[in-house]
C-alpha cells in the first residue's frame, strides 16, 4: 500500500521475493515523493477552502489547473518509477528469464510470472478522484460550457450512449499477441521462443495467461477452475505465432514436432490443412474435444518429470 508519506503492507515479503528476480527493493526513504506529496495535498486542501469560501473564479481556475498539472505529472513519475522497477534487474539474480520484464500495471491487473499484480486506488486515492470530478463540474458550469449544449443535445446523448458502452464492451475480444522471446510462459516460466506451439488463455475477468506449448496450457487448466476461462488460443501451426480459437481448430500430435515442452501437438485453423499434414505423418488427426486425451497424458508426463 501507498500512502502519502510512507509505504504499508507485506514491504518486506514483496522485498524478499522481488530479490530473487532481480528487482530493487523497496525502501520509503528512496523516494522524495513522500517526502513532497503531504505538502501537495495539503496546498490543495487550502486552495479548495478559498474557493469554497470566496466563491471566485479565478481560484476555481487556478485549482483545476493546478490539480489537472498534478494529476499528470503524478502519473508520468508513478510510470517512470514503475517501468525503472520493472526493467533494471540485477544481472546477478538467482532467477533469470532472458527478454522477461516485470514492471507493474499503472492501473489494473498485470499477470508477473506466477504473481498477479494489481494497481488500484485505495480509499484515499478514490477521494482525490472525486474531488477532482467535483471541480471539473464546478469549472464547466462556471465558465457557461455547459449551457452551450442544448436539451436536444442532451437526448441525442442520452440515447447514443447504450450504444457506445455495447460497442465498447464488444471490442477487444480477440486474443492478445504473444511476444515471442520478451514473455515467459504462466505454467512452466519458460521462455516463449516458438511461434507454432504457443497458446493462451483469457479469464471472465479479462485476465491473459500465455503458454508456450498447448500441454503447458492444459496443465493450466487442469491446476485451475475451467468456469473461469472465457477463450482459448493455440498458435496456426502454418503461421508463425499467429493465434486461432482453440475450440474450433483441428490438432495433429506426432514426436517429429518437436514443441518447446514435448507435447508435440500442432494446431491447425482448418481441417484439410490438419488432414494434410496427418497423412504426411502417417497418423490422424484430432477437434478440440479429442485432443485433450492425449496432451493430457503428456502434461503428466512432464510435470512428474519435472519434479
Amino acid at each position: 500500500k501507498i500512502w502519502a508519506s510512507k509505504l504499508a503492507g507485506d514491504v518486506d515479503i514483496i522485498n524478499g521475493l522481488n530479490h530473487y528476480i532481480g528487482m530493487k527493493t523497496l525502501h520509503a526513504k528512496d523516494f522524495i515523493e513522500f517526502t513532497v506529496l503531504p505538502y501537495i495535498l495539503v496546498f490543495f486542501a487550502v486552495i479548495f477552502v478559498l474557493v469554497a469560501l470566496f466563491g471566485k473564479k479565478g481560484f476555481l481556475y487556478v485549482a483545476f489547473w493546478a490539480f489537472v498539472i498534478f494529476g499528470v505529472v503524478a502519473m508520468v513519475d508513478f510510470w517512470r518509477w514503475e517501468y525503472d522497477y520493472g526493467h533494471n534487474l540485477d544481472p546477478n539474480a538467482a532467477i533469470k528469464v532472458p527478454g522477461m520484464a516485470y514492471q507493474p500495471p499503472l492501473i489494473g491487473f498485470k499477470q508477473l510470472l506466477n504473481f498477479g499484480a494489481y494497481s488500484i486506488p485505495a480509499l484515499g486515492g478514490w477521494l482525490f478522484i472525486s474531488a477532482g470530478v467535483l471541480l471539473l463540474i464546478a469549472t464547466l458550469k462556471e465558465s457557461n460550457f455547459l449551457k452551450k449544449f442544448k436539451k436536444k443535445n442532451i437526448a441525442t446523448a442520452a440515447v447514443l450512449l447504450p450504444f457506445v458502452f455495447l460497442l465498447s464492451s464488444c471490442g477487444n475480444q480477440g486474443p492478445e499477441p504473444i511476444s515471442l522471446n520478451k514473455e515467459a510462459c504462466n505454467f512452466c516460466k519458460m521462455n516463449i521462443s516458438d511461434g507454432r506451439f504457443g497458446a493462451e488463455i483469457i479469464t471472465k475477468k479479462g485476465r491473459v495467461y500465455k503458454f508456450d506449448d498447448i500441454v503447458c496450457m492444459n496443465g493450466f487448466i487442469e491446476a485451475n477452475d475451467k468456469n473461469e476461462i472465457k477463450s482459448y488460443y493455440v498458435s496456426d501451426y502454418n503461421k508463425e505465432n499467429f493465434l486461432i480459437d482453440a475450440t474450433t481448430a483441428f490438432y495433429v500430435q506426432h514426436e517429429s514436432l518437436r514443441s518447446p515442452m514435448a507435447g508435440n501437438v500442432a494446431a491447425f485453423s482448418t481441417e484439410d490443412n490438419a488432414d494434410k499434414f496427418a497423412k504426411e505423418k502417417n497418423t490422424t488427426y484430432a477437434n478440440w474435444q479429442n485432443v485433450n486425451k492425449f496432451y493430457t497424458n503428456n502434461s503428466s508426463h512432464n510435470e512428474h518429470h519435472e519434479e
